[in-house]
């Protein structure tokens, strides 16, 4: 079977050069692979290498050891399957950079104490629902202008509106499934042209936060379900769909997903998937599936 490692660079940063591809040839020699000459997706930005006779496992290892302390982000990947179909994200801290409800806190003055309960939960050491419904109910009687503000700053990862665009154009479908709210979800996923927004609900009353969620509240199950139900809908397989997340909701849906990838990760999710981008931007989600630079939409 042949597999493919592929080297990726922050655009914005340390570009690959030649040197390293052949450093990446070289540490799969010396496992015993036999490579094929590098392809270069992106100039500087994304370059992989074909490899037979060696263990998957054993070369993101190798690589990863080779490179270590450099600004570059290693993956392997099998060929078979390597275009998805379906593209399933996580928001706050993915496709945009905040966690929206520290970003609320803000103004009330609890950003510390409620960005704990945030990091805890991302980290999977609270359980989701508890600690939405425990920061929603400290944020009771916040008005609906304070929210309306913070729509206006959300700020998009680099890459986001080039993500779906491409994957959009080649025929992909496009969700867009957040442990978030959809007071927030719904304008980023019309401003990125998600096909779908799956989010939880805040109770706003005259105006006011009410301190409460609307039932149901959508977790790490309902994550995994929405791709499962996503897959279905269209005739797919969940091996047809690439899923992208940071926190330890996220890591049922990565998990069941074709290629998960851990987005910037806490360290329960980086250390439970192989394929983690710490310094390519969102855009490193298309060269894993081999997209070329010519095939990528302006961000």
């Amino acid at each position: 079977m042949t597999w493919i490692s592929i080297l990726l660079a922050d655009p914005a940063g340390t570009p690959l050069r030649e040197q390293d591809s052949e450093a990446a040839c070289q540490g799969l020699a010396r496992l015993g692979a036999r490579t094929e000459s590098p392809n270069w997706l992106a100039d500087g930005i994304a370059v992989e290498v074909p490899f037979h006779d060696a263990a998957p496992a054993d070369a993101l290892a190798a690589l990863r050891k080779d490179f270590a302390g450099q600004p570059f982000d290693i993956a392997v990947l099998p060929t078979e399957r390597r275009r998805k179909k379906l593209l399933i994200a996580d928001m706050e801290s993915t496709i945009i950079v905040e966690e929206m409800l520290d970003e609320l806190a803000d103004s009330l003055g609890l950003r510390d104490e409620i960005a704990a309960v945030t990091a805890r939960a991302m980290q999977g050491e609270l359980d989701f629902e508890s600690a939405l419904r425990e920061r929603v109910r400290k944020l009771a009687g916040l008005r609906q202008e304070v929210l309306e503000e913070a729509v206006q700053a959300m700020t998009l990862n680099s890459g986001a509106r080039s993500l779906v665009a491409s994957m959009k154009a080649q025929g992909a479908f496009c969700a867009l499934v957040s442990g978030g709210f959809t007071f927030f979800a719904d304008p980023i996923a019309q401003t990125c042209g998600f096909d779908q927004v799956r989010a939880n609900r805040l109770e706003i009353r005259e105006g006011r936060l009410s301190g409460e969620v609307l039932p149901p509240i959508l977790g790490r199950e309902a994550k995994l379900a929405s791709l499962e139900e996503f897959t279905q809908q269209r005739g797919l397989s969940t091996k047809d769909a690439v899923a992208v997340g940071d926190g330890a909701n996220d890591l049922a849906m990565l998990s069941a997903a074709g290629l998960g990838v851990a987005w910037r990760a806490k360290p329960l999710l980086r250390e439970a998937m192989d394929t983690c981008l710490d310094h390519a931007d969102l855009t490193g989600l298309l060269y894993l599936q081999g997209y070329q630079a010519s095939e990528i939409q302006p961000d």
